[in-house]
């Protein structure tokens, strides 16, 4: 269903980041349905979830929706004038705790929220979804020693490893691999999985820590769109009526 609502309302908006978004479903589908707990956004104690990699949002939006947080209403606003709705994130939106879209900078509002919760004495924790081109920013790795410092053990980071960003493939740009063996070497529990592994990824997720825990997700840009996956183009590029009946056609077989 995310995946459908992706493809309708990026259709309908004619914008692009369609590959982006299709790459983390089935880590926020798991979040959503299995770890967090954030039901009311009102609840001052309720677990934080915070989208790094901010243009992403659609398919945060369609969780939100799916989850009851956001109107069909408003869903349908995405990108039209006026709305909170674009391709960033926004914190004047029902479940979204932090406005988000300048890369590097979403994981410091984790640790910061990670801080807050202990100072607070609150049994909340605190989720980040990273891509991996952001870790080419130095403040995620400001940031990754200050968690693990002050050993903050309510803050998991997914980091979304689909190898590729908006003008080429991660490893021809900024080369990350091994990824998981960095997060390591800043002292923070890792664990590698596939992203689209949902009984994986809710292992990985549920399992506590003394430290800060890094989930490095494999996964595959443009997942569950056959011409999509793997290609630079679906970063930005909208698609056309025929492109849209096809991917919708792909999506609704699986």
């Amino acid at each position: 269903m995310i995946r459908r609502i992706i493809l309708e309302q990026s259709h309908r908006a004619h914008v692009g980041h369609i590959g982006s978004c299709l790459s983390v479903v089935d880590i926020l589908a798991v979040l959503y349905s299995d770890i967090l707990k954030a039901s009311d956004p009102s609840d001052q104690d309720r677990d934080r979830f915070i989208l790094s990699k901010g243009h992403s949002a659609l398919a945060h939006y369609a969780a939100l929706h799916l989850k009851g947080l956001v109107s069909a209403e408003q869903l349908n606003s995405f990108c039209t004038n006026g709305s909170y709705f674009g391709v960033h994130s926004d914190h004047r939106i029902a479940g979204v705790d932090f406005s988000t879209g300048s890369l590097g900078q979403g994981f410091p509002f984790g640790v910061g929220a990670a801080l807050a919760a202990r100072l607070q004495n609150s049994s909340r924790r605190i989720y980040v979804l990273l891509s991996d081109a952001e870790c080419n920013e130095g403040s995620v790795w400001e940031a990754a020693m200050v968690a693990a410092h002050h050993r903050f053990a309510n803050l998991t980071v997914i980091v979304d490893v689909n190898g590729q960003q908006a003008f080429g493939y991660t490893r021809d740009i900024v080369d990350l691999s091994p990824i998981g063996a960095r997060w390591a070497a800043f002292d923070w529990d890792v664990r590698n999985v596939d992203g689209h592994d949902s009984a994986a990824l809710k292992e990985a997720l549920s399992r506590s820590s003394t430290k800060p825990v890094a989930v490095i997700a494999k996964t595959v840009f443009g997942k569950g769109v056959s011409f999509m996956e793997s290609q630079i183009k679906w970063h930005y590029f909208p698609m056309s009526d025929l492109e849209y009946q096809r991917a919708v056609s792909e999506v609704d077989a699986q």
